[in-house]
């Protein structure tokens, strides 16, 4: 069933949306198979439940522990002293699925395919089917589990109604700039991501907020069957020049500078994204939607309706946890990186130091020309200094920038 789009509440949203109509995202989605045997239709669904999940989060915290036929995926974290207390906490994030699939992964498959065009090749049909199943795993709600970290017993959950538990709780003092590493206490036979690692970030210094998609990562946002192929068929390929600029600004970095990937990609893709990022990029937290479980439309969704205040509202997440410090935000123009990150700029007065935004000329896409208009970039970052922000098509061009940056201390 075809997603009915959202009135646009800003000019990104309004861009996306041309964009959306224009590429028949909408009859694309329309095509892809559709899972879900139960629960609400249609790929935006799980994106309105976080005004039922804040209610779900005021019952008993009771549930029932993780079994041997359960899958759990724990995140990776960033650990910070809270505003608010004199102790360390981090949030902690965890899915749990049920492995069993409840429909034909062979036709599911074939369907993604035969959207792509693509010819029977078994290599090719063998890589959709592993980066599918995620997204037909019925999630497990009200499951419980323990971590050890640092040798401290943490207990998570239960899960919501999408599977998910996240959670602040307090951590063991450890020195800023490590990491620290934790274990799901789970049975032998619970497959899944069962270690995570928890960056400490002290309160001030320097931190980096990157997009994904399109920034760092091909994923050709604007075109379902470009995102359709990028995700379940190519090689995760970076953004030309992108490892390098991370690695230069790392190495003139102070070793305890967090980095944050903040994606509108939902958490199905995290482990395919996690070892692209430990591939090619510093090490950090990963933020992605839980927006798509249960539905290959949603994936097209979740990368292209309501970006903008998605991504308002997690930056205004991590500046509750630090502050103090001074954030460098790197984004690109395909989708609505720009208006996001001008919004946080003004909403947060002196806690973004920089703002940098690939130019994405090398893709192919309705409506690129448009976004990559300076009369957009000028509207986007209203009332910002000129020298607070960047439009780049080069990205060895940044470098010297945020050495001077940081050279000047952020004034």
């Amino acid at each position: 069933m075809a997603v009915s789009d959202p009135n646009p509440s800003s000019d990104a949203n309004a861009m996306q949306l041309r964009t959306r109509k224009e590429k028949k995202f909408r009859e694309v989605e329309a095509s892809l198979p559709d899972p879900k045997t139960s629960s609400p239709q249609g790929p935006l669904a799980s994106l309105n439940f976080s005004g039922w999940l804040s209610r779900f989060g005021s019952f008993p915290r009771i549930g029932k522990a993780v079994d041997g036929d359960d899958v759990v995926w724990l995140f990776d974290n960033t650990a910070y002293k809270s505003p608010e207390h004199d102790e360390w906490e981090a949030e902690f994030i965890a899915a749990v699925f049920e492995p069993d699939l409840k429909c034909r992964l062979a036709d599911v498959v074939s369907s993604i395919a035969k959207t792509l065009g693509l010819a029977d090749d078994a290599d090719e049909r063998d890589t959709i089917e592993e980066r599918l199943i995620p997204f037909l795993w019925d999630i497990q709600t009200v499951r419980i589990f323990k971590v050890d970290h640092l040798g401290r017993e943490l207990k998570l959950g239960p899960t919501s109604m999408n599977g998910i538990t996240s959670q602040v709780l307090p951590v063991k003092r450890h020195h800023k700039g490590s990491f620290a590493k934790g274990k799901a206490q789970v049975p032998s036979a619970v497959k899944g991501i069962l270690n995570m690692q928890t960056c400490y970030a002290g309160p001030e210094g320097w931190s980096i907020i990157s997009d994904i998609d399109d920034t760092i990562k091909i994923t050709l946002t604007s075109d379902p069957l470009g995102i359709l192929r990028e995700t379940f068929v190519e090689e995760p390929r970076p953004v030309p020049g992108m490892p390098e600029l991370y690695a230069d600004i790392k190495s003139f970095l102070p070793s305890d500078t967090p980095w944050f990937y903040l994606s509108a990609s939902p958490y199905n893709l995290y482990p395919l994204l996690h070892e692209f990022r430990n591939r090619y990029f510093p090490p950090g937290t990963m933020i992605l939607r839980d927006s798509s479980w249960r539905s290959v439309a949603g994936l097209l969704t979740a990368l292209t309706v309501a970006t903008e205040e998605y991504k308002v509202d997690r930056m205004k997440k991590i500046h509750s946890w630090l502050p103090k410090r001074k954030m460098i935000l790197i984004g690109d123009s395909t989708q609505s990186d720009p208006e996001a990150y001008g919004e946080i700029y003004r909403a947060k007065p002196g806690w973004v130091k920089m703002i940098l935004i690939r130019k994405a000329t090398d893709i192919s896409s309705i409506g690129i020309d448009e976004k990559n208009q300076l009369e957009r970039f000028e509207k986007a970052f209203r009332g910002i200094p000129l020298e607070a922000w960047h439009v780049f098509e080069d990205p060895s061009e940044c470098s010297m920038i945020v050495k001077k940056l940081v050279r000047r201390g952020g004034r």
